[in-house]
């Protein structure tokens, strides 16, 4: 299962996501909430190279 949990408040927006689905539908899903998450990533990374006065961006890699 994968589960995506967002908040929303004034001026905040946090989304995470974790898990990963199960066979039935051999990684269909998983690969495109993957490959949804890492282009808003990409995207919000492009927007802080442009606007480095207006926009930050940190992206951290968890090692196992």
């Amino acid at each position: 299962m994968i589960r995506i949990q967002a908040q929303l408040g004034p001026g905040r927006t946090s989304i995470e996501v974790t898990g990963h689905e199960e066979h039935a539908a051999g990684g269909r899903v998983c690969a495109a909430v993957s490959a949804i998450t890492q282009t808003a990533l990409l995207g919000l990374e492009q927007i802080a190279r442009q606007h480095p006065d207006l926009v930050s961006i940190d992206i951290t890699q968890e090692t196992a």
